[in-house]
């Protein structure tokens, strides 16, 4: 299921063999790929194998040294393949702010997804989640312009509500502020490379990598880690069910 890449850094790095290594998962996560970079978060996809396409291998290969850079490879368990199911998704909220998600999991409990299969471009859960936190955004700052720590107090918050019974591993990139969340063992870790952190769901290069850590949102500027909110019970603990359809998709 799904890989996900974040980068934040002190300056702007050289990532480009990190997402070489990323994207040649590919092969294994086939129904499509993602990547946003450079200051102005320009953002490509297409609903291919990433190590099929030369659009993505061009762009890679010329990219500049980046400061902040989110990419994803898909594996499609939930929704068609298509391009409007590739990640990332970006949306403004109401103050003008441009978020951007990239999501691995699955959204088991719609309560707060349903009211959006009539509005979303595709047809994936992540889309929908997405959706219902920008909306959430969007009534907070009914009550005026948002902190940066009130910021980080509202995606601590979404994530934590919707973590019980749902996959919920994504990162969160809102101009300023990177958040990582995982709440399933083994499947999202970093490491300190280049002056800046590199999050990736399966270790990319040989330095020390390290587990994310569970149930806990974490936020990035610049590289370093500036907020982490408190430890959630709703970690993901995939049964009998899950884990057979898992191996299936990938026979």
């Amino acid at each position: 299921m799904c890989e996900l890449f974040g980068f934040s850094g002190a300056e702007k790095t050289d990532i480009r063999e990190y997402l070489k290594a990323f994207f040649s998962h590919g092969s294994n996560n086939p129904h499509g790929y993602g990547l946003m970079y450079d200051d102005d978060r320009k953002v490509i996809k297409e609903p291919v194998n990433a190590a099929d396409s030369e659009r993505l291998d061009k762009t890679v290969k010329e990219l500049g040294k980046q400061a902040v850079t989110l990419a994803h490879i898909r594996f499609a368990t939930v929704g068609s393949v298509d391009e409007n199911n590739c990640h990332p998704f970006t949306k403004s909220d109401s103050s003008g702010r441009v978020w951007t998600l990239i999501h691995n999991g699955t959204i088991y409990t719609g309560r707060e997804t349903y009211n959006y299969f009539k509005v979303q471009k595709g047809d994936t859960d992540s889309e929908r989640l997405f959706l219902a936190f920008i909306d959430r955004m969007n009534d907070k700052l009914k009550q005026g312009e948002l902190s940066e720590r009130e910021r980080f107090e509202a995606v601590n918050e979404f994530i934590t509500e919707n973590s019980p019974r749902n996959k919920l591993n994504l990162i969160l990139y809102d101009g300023e502020l990177m958040y990582a969340h995982k709440n399933m063992k083994n499947t999202l870790g970093f490491s300190l490379v280049g002056g800046g952190v590199l999050i990736s769901t399966t270790p990319l290069c040989e330095a020390r990598w390290h587990d994310m850590p569970m149930a806990q949102v974490v936020a990035y500027r610049h590289g370093e880690e500036v907020y982490r909110g408190e430890k959630h019970e709703g970690e993901f603990i995939p049964n009998l069910e899950y884990i057979t359809a898992l191996d299936a998709m990938h026979i």
